[in-house]
């Protein structure tokens, strides 16, 4: 199947699955993960109205809003982001999804502080790991909730939600139980801004959770942004460029 008839399975599927939880599948955004696919495929993506795309590396991400400057775009980083790379990721990105410390979020909004004048601020969401896996990246509870109020006092980057990569299975329904997990986790932080003074329901607007092989799950349990790769792209062709440690888009 080409990508255009894969994304237009795959925007379908998030349209049953958003009607069958009562939401409407506007709610819901579409970022297809092009990592170690070349320029080519993004624009045949592109072409077929796809707007929305992820990146789980800075170097292969610049590399690749630099090769389809001519199809603008919105890219996000999911991937794990070191610390000494969050300067780069803060000026070419338009939102960083993997934000996991309150250190991170700070380099983050010192390297959004160049961006040009009248540019969009740069979008953050905080990753939230609750199963502890050593072979994942993501912020404990407590870890999320300091890095989400420090968000809130950020001068250059705009916190807009949560991301969640839960353990890995083949059967989505195993995944089910963490995105609810998230979600409510959510609702209570939100909850704890709120007595605060904070308007969290703006702030904590996005959840990002689900991949190839559970984004249907992930929007009957309140997903929003869904990170979508080898669904619309087919297999990875490269698999040698993908890092060793698991990144926000499986199988």
């Amino acid at each position: 199947m080409s990508i255009a008839s894969n994304l237009a399975e795959v925007r379908e599927r998030i349209a049953e699955s958003a009607r069958r939880a009562g939401r409407q599948p506007s709610e819901i955004t579409l970022v297809a993960v092009s990592k170690t696919f070349a320029a080519d495929r993004m624009r045949e993506a592109w072409v077929a109205g796809q707007r929305e795309f992820g990146e789980n590396k800075v170097q292969e991400g610049l590399q690749k809003i630099a090769d389809t400057a001519d199809s603008p775009a919105r890219w996000h980083l999911i991937g794990h982001l070191q610390s000494n790379k969050a300067k780069k990721a803060a000026a070419a990105f338009a939102c960083v999804q993997s934000v996991d410390s309150v250190e991170l979020l700070q380099r983050l909004d010192d390297g959004a502080g160049q961006r040009p004048p009248g540019s969009a601020p740069l979008e953050v969401l905080v990753q939230v790991d609750f199963a502890g896996e050593a072979t994942k990246f993501g912020a404990p509870p407590d870890v999320a909730e300091q890095t989400v109020r420090a968000a809130v006092g950020a001068k250059h980057v705009q916190l807009v939600g949560l991301m969640l990569l839960p353990p890995w299975s083949d059967d989505p329904e195993q995944a089910r139980p963490w995105f609810a997990r998230l979600r409510e986790f959510r609702d209570r932080l939100a909850g704890d801004l709120e007595k605060d003074g904070i308007p969290a329901a703006h702030l904590l607007r996005h959840l990002s959770m689900g991949m190839s092989h559970d984004y249907q799950a992930a929007v009957e349990e309140g997903s929003t942004i869904v990170r979508v790769g080898t669904a619309i792209f087919g297999a990875r062709r490269a698999p040698e460029l993908v890092a060793a440690k698991p990144q926000p888009e499986g199988p």
